[in-house]
């Protein structure tokens, strides 16, 4: 099974927590991140500080952060469709004991 690559080329603060992103296939997005800013990966991003320290990867060209937190530039590409799946997901993170 193929699925597309895509690459992360810009990115944009519009909003706290909420980036417009470009894509290599001349598409763009609004994302915002805050219904999956938890848990102990994404958890940290919370802090505007921190999640404004956003950059590109220059190898795998995608968003990525100071503590490792990064996502499939696919999965930014297509957030529409995969934001309630990684919100649920997130939800299910925040429900295990820890």
């Amino acid at each position: 099974m193929e699925h597309p690559i895509y690459r992360v080329v810009a990115f944009e603060k519009v909003a706290p927590y909420t980036l417009q992103v470009w894509f290599d296939d001349q598409t763009q997005q609004t994302i915002d991140f805050r219904p999956i800013l938890t848990g102990e990966l994404y958890g940290p991003l919370r802090d505007l500080s921190l999640f404004d320290r956003v950059q590109i990867d220059p190898e795998v060209h995608t968003l990525v952060w100071f503590n490792g937190a990064d996502f499939d530039p696919a999965t930014l590409h297509d957030w529409p469709a995969q934001v309630e799946a990684l919100a649920e997901l997130v939800r299910r993170w925040e429900s295990m004991p820890a």
